[in-house]
């Protein structure tokens, strides 16, 4: 592999107030050094002495790893714990009364629970799952709107050694059906339907089509939270209301005690085959990495109230809504809705009222309130924030910068975290009381994290230049196989093409001269023009820095003489242009990349949208993006896309 080459030039940088300092769990830059430095010279006993500290076991281990199985690693394998129990059983004697959730529903009602109402909760419904005769290492899938509900079912299945997994409620029913199927799941719990921008979206309906489609004979049960109230049809036996499952339920129920190596959840992630992959994460490793990360990285104290706006049904909703913050005792806004309704000040006005102190969101999202409304959260009072976040993909520097400006107003540090559904937790990061920031680069690895840049053969390559990110060692919340493929997993993380040694994230990466870390997207979003090897997210950070884009995205086609073509699709913040005035905009941009990156990285094409094809979460299709680019024919199901009538604007090109 050439070196990808890195075309983004970003020189400010802005480091931590010495007030944050002070405070900081990992206090200064010695701190973080003496940290990664323990975990060099002594990589098993650094993180044998985290999980001593940060988990309660119910048998301590003995061996911190095991390395013989290459690379089915096995972490804390003899020790035996449960998850819920860390997350809510702890806390009982030293703050029953504390708020654990403040859940506030699309319509704007507020509900709050406590850590011990959480925790009868948890325990009457894991009582009804037994009853059931859902047992240990049985699999149950969850399909649930945002809702305190999905919380309990998560940490309910964590009780009884159950493995969950969850599917994001804006998923299809054939996804749902694909799901069932390969983690030969037992039950189903799920929803009439859930509430989004004042419309219901039905869910049992799904679930419905998707026990027609076939396949799904070993669901016993189907648990139905009544969140709408809306006529369902009820399947008796199968079907059963929540209410009806836990009544007369004792609210105690003994935890099921597991191995460190039980598997906690399978999560499903895109492939680049098209066939979803079953993550599966253990819960030794991945509750304490979960723990840690919100400890370094959100510096979660006591008094504060954390927001993580992602969906349960993605990891980010699983390590830092059902478990991270529970485990760290904290107080956490859980939200329905989304940033649009009733109108583009919600997220604003929510931090205004529930006195939000770290909020967590994707890119996607703060360039999409950015055109919405730049100015607007001044409007709001949003004193009480004193940490952000961003997780997803790679936050262009102009985001960055708004961010930093008008919703931090200059004095909250900025963590933007790399890390995986397959990583469980946060990978690189900035530490906030630590790491001079730069925008857009996601800085230095966590201690004990061997983060590296390589070549093709696997060597390292020179800092300046660009490659293939890895992970030379095993870590504890690692993805520990694909469900029911381990040779997948070997070829899809430890190809033999770098020598089968090291864990392969799929991204590409370079690391500057100071040693921070830029991802320049998948490997796969890497272009070749003319023997370039170019980065997207930097061409699509170079049009956003445009003040007429909103957002871009970009990918490749095949091209007769370069080799790929640069094809953009733009959102403009004005309206979307047409004949003449397209040409003129589109010309203005292509001058504009070739004067911020270089003439190599203008645009072939640019196509205007009102929006980009986005699923329900905010994540750009980019695969459909190509689709559209080559001129073939979307043949991908685009049931999960929030905004199917804007693929036809995108075909225009505008030459």
């Amino acid at each position: 592999m050439a070196n990808i080459e890195s075309v983004l030039q970003e020189n400010r940088v802005f480091p931590p107030s010495e007030e944050f300092v002070k405070k900081a769990t990992i206090s200064g830059m010695a701190a973080y050094e003496a940290l990664a430095k323990e975990a060099e010279q002594d990589f098993e006993g650094f993180w044998g002495r985290l999980a001593r500290e940060h988990i309660l076991w119910h048998k301590p281990f003995s061996q911190v790893l095991n390395e013989s199985n290459h690379p089915f690693y096995k972490w804390f394998e003899d020790g035996q714990l449960n998850a819920s129990y860390n997350c809510l059983d702890r806390h009982l004697k030293t703050q029953p009364k504390k708020v654990a959730i403040i859940f506030e529903a699309d319509d704007g009602s507020v509900t709050k629970i406590t850590y011990e109402q959480l925790y009868h909760r948890v325990c009457q419904f894991a009582n009804g799952l037994k009853k059931l005769g859902i047992k240990k290492g049985d699999r149950v899938l969850i399909y649930l709107p945002m809702a305190i509900e999905a919380v309990i079912a998560m940490q309910a299945c964590a009780r009884i050694g159950a493995i969950h997994s969850v599917v994001f409620g804006g998923f299809s029913a054939k996804s749902v059906q694909e799901r069932i199927v390969d983690a030969g799941a037992v039950a189903v719990i799920t929803a009439d339907g859930q509430m989004r921008s004042g419309k219901e979206i039905p869910l049992k309906p799904a679930v419905d089509e998707a026990f027609a489609m076939g396949g799904c004979d070993a669901v016993k049960h189907v648990v139905l939270y009544k969140r709408t109230g809306s006529p369902i049809h009820v399947h008796a036996p199968r079907d059963v209301w929540w209410d009806d499952v836990v009544r007369d339920e004792p609210d105690v129920c003994e935890p099921e005690w597991v191995s460190a190596e039980h598997p906690l959840f399978i999560l499903y992630t895109s492939g680049s085959t098209g066939k979803p992959k079953g993550v599966q994460h253990s819960t030794g490793g991945y509750v304490l990495h979960s723990i840690l990360t919100m400890k370094w990285t959100f510096d979660i104290k006591p008094t504060d109230v954390f927001w993580c706006t992602a969906d349960v049904g993605w990891v980010t909703g699983h390590t830092y809504i059902s478990y991270g913050p529970l485990a760290c005792g904290a107080t956490e806004v859980m939200f329905e809705g989304v940033p649009t309704y009733p109108d583009a000040g919600r997220f604003w006005h929510m931090i205004q009222e529930h006195k939000v102190s770290i909020f967590y969101t994707a890119p996607t999202a703060i360039r999409s309130l950015i055109k919405l409304g730049a100015d607007l959260p001044k409007k709001y009072n949003l004193s009480s924030l004193r940490l952000l976040g961003t997780v997803g993909e790679p936050i262009n520097p102009e985001a960055w910068m708004w961010y930093h400006r008008v919703v931090g107003n200059e004095r909250c540090p900025i963590v933007d975290t790399w890390w995986q559904t397959e990583t469980g937790a946060h990978m690189i990061t900035p530490l906030p009381g630590v790491v001079p920031t730069k925008p857009g680069s996601c800085t230095l690895p966590l201690p004990g994290i061997m983060a590296a840049v390589v070549d093709e053969t696997g060597g390292d390559v020179e800092k300046g230049k660009g490659g293939f990110l890895v992970i030379k060692r095993p870590w504890p919340s690692m993805i520990r196989t694909i469900w029911g493929d381990p040779e997948r997993f070997k070829n899809s993380y430890y190809p033999a093409e770098l020598g089968g040694k090291y864990y392969l994230a799929g991204d590409g990466a370079n690391r500057d001269l100071d040693g921070y870390f830029w991802i320049v997207g998948r490997i796969d979003d890497v272009l070749n023009v003319s023997g370039h090897r170019l980065g997207t997210m930097e061409i699509e950070s170079a049009l956003v820095a445009n003040p007429l884009v909103a957002e871009a995205a970009v990918v490749g086609k095949p091209h007769d003489i370069k080799g790929e073509a640069v094809v953009a699709f733009v959102v403009l913040k004005g309206a979307r242009p047409a004949g003449d005035a397209a040409k003129e905009v589109a010309k203005t941009l292509r001058d504009w990349v070739g004067q911020e990156i270089g003439p190599i990285a203008k645009p072939d094409e640019i196509r205007f949208g009102e929006n980009l094809p986005k699923t329900r979460s905010g994540k750009i299709m980019r695969r459909l993006l190509r689709s559209i680019a080559k001129g073939e024919e979307i043949k991908q199901d685009v049931s999960t896309l929030e905004n199917p009538h804007i693929l036809d604007q995108l075909k225009e090109a505008v030459k």
